[in-house]
């Protein structure tokens, strides 16, 4: 199917191929849907399986597909970092005796959702016309904070060459948050044009009250903290050589953190020169929806398309409950523009009513299908979740190592190897099991093998 992409620009979805200790232990502060699902069963083979068939779904439609292997489990050397010695037996044993929330964290399989990995700017908006990675350090998230080391290493081998400019993660800690592009829209004529990068934070660290979610405005959150700051947005937006006038900083509604909206992508999506919003979606919605179109008529890009849902259209708590702003928007070769959902937003009444009608309502989006995320679902995860966009030129995707591009026999051959190497139930006591790491260290390396990357 990778060969069916069209010649020009393309942005390329590359999906985390979920790993085999996916597991519900709740380590999510501010995600409802972790929370909700601590300690339950699940299923890491159907997890993977499910991911598989959407990335299937997605470049049977013609858009450019990627897979990106998941990330080594557990991580023991972060457990030697934090002054666990002995085997690794030895390490893990005694992190799990330690705390469980140690455990837990060197056996997250977070990374699957990838639209955490990394803020991505393409060549037609940097200054030295390159494509700019910035891993995510997700320091806000103890499982999380694990990741970076092994995203930035990933991204490397992906995007190898002079063409991609690899910064390092941010400095930890809560003043430069940075949750990647989870909480980052570029909006533009086509994929290969300049385009507007909206970055989209929680809070204002610098200065703000010891203690307190961070300054928004007059406003804070009083339930769950934000993740992303203003200082890092503007920090990412400094490293990629971005213009002034082509970057627009907007503020999160405080309320709809504190409803479980713990990225943005969770209550709003943008694609070409279309946004998918709540209208709880930015602080002073108004203002920034006005600034937005401004910034964007400025670059002489056109008219953009705002599809701004009302709360009595669909009420915060269902846009949360069933991730429907987390749904992939995809430009088809023909020009049409399809929303893939998650399988809850047909199940739940509200937004079934709402998207059963959208296609019909001209306002930009021409189809609407669904997808069973289940799994991915039940831990805080929609169908953009699961995914990072890269836009690329054609001579820029060409220098992505083959062997990750998605079609029919690589799905075979990865749908083979999980069904053959992935447990079908996996509760957090399992992480206890000696059998466990050798599992996952199989299941990874021939993962890797069959991508063509070295593990």
């Amino acid at each position: 199917m990778s060969e069916g992409v069209p010649v020009g620009a393309v942005e390329a979805n590359f999906d985390g191929l979920v790993g085999p200790t996916h597991n519900y232990a709740g380590l999510a502060h501010g995600n409802v849907a972790s929370q909700a699902n601590k300690r339950k069963p699940a299923n890491p083979r159907d997890a993977a399986l499910q991911g598989l068939e959407k990335m299937r779904r997605v470049a049977a439609l013609g858009v450019a597909q990627a897979v990106l292997p998941p990330q080594a489990r557990p991580d023991v050397g972060w457990l030697r970092g934090l002054g666990f010695g002995g085997s690794d037996g030895a390490v893990l044993s005694q992190a799990g005796k330690a705390d469980p929330v140690l455990l837990a964290a060197c056996y997250s399989a977070s990374a699957m959702w990838t639209a955490n990995a990394a803020t991505v700017s393409p060549s037609a908006d940097s200054a030295d016309g390159r494509v700019h990675f910035t891993p995510a350090n997700l320091s806000s998230q103890i499982h999380r904070s694990v990741e970076p080391p092994h995203t930035a290493a990933l991204l490397k081998k992906l995007f190898p060459g002079r063409r991609f400019v690899h910064h390092d993660p941010l400095p930890p800690g809560r003043h430069f948050g940075d949750e990647g592009a989870a909480n980052h829209i570029r909006l533009a004529p086509s994929h290969g044009t300049p385009g507007l990068q909206i970055f989209v934070y929680g809070c204002r660290a610098l200065g703000a009250a010891a203690g307190s979610g961070g300054e928004a405005g007059d406003k804070v959150t009083r339930k769950f903290l934000p993740r992303q700051t203003l200082e890092a947005s503007q920090a990412v937006a400094r490293l990629h050589g971005l213009h002034p006038d082509r970057v627009l900083f907007l503020a999160q509604n405080p309320a709809a953190i504190d409803a479980g909206v713990f990225h943005n992508d969770v209550i709003s999506v943008g694609n070409g020169d279309l946004l998918f919003c709540h209208e709880a979606a930015f602080r002073d919605q108004s203002d920034a929806l006005r600034e937005m179109r401004r910034k964007y008529a400025a670059m002489n890009a056109g008219s953009l398309r705002i599809i701004e849902v009302k709360a009595r259209e669909v009420p915060l708590d269902a846009a949360v409950a069933t991730y429907l702003f987390n749904s992939q928007v995809l430009t088809l070769p023909d020009g049409g523009v399809l929303l893939l959902a998650a399988r809850e937003c047909r199940a739940d009444a509200r937004t079934r009513k709402y998207l059963e009608a959208l296609p019909g309502r001209g306002l930009g989006i021409t189809a609407v299908e669904y997808a069973d995320l289940r799994q991915s679902m039940r831990n805080g995860g929609g169908p953009a979740c699961l995914r990072l966009r890269v836009a690329l030129s054609a001579r820029e995707w060409e220098q992505v190592p083959p062997g990750v591009k998605f079609d029919e026999a690589l799905y075979g051959r990865l749908r083979t190897w999980v069904e053959s190497h992935y447990r079908d139930r996996l509760l957090p006591r399992d992480l206890a099991d000696p059998d466990l790491p050798k599992e996952c260290e199989a299941a990874r390396r021939g993962i890797y093998r069959i991508l063509g990357l070295s593990a």
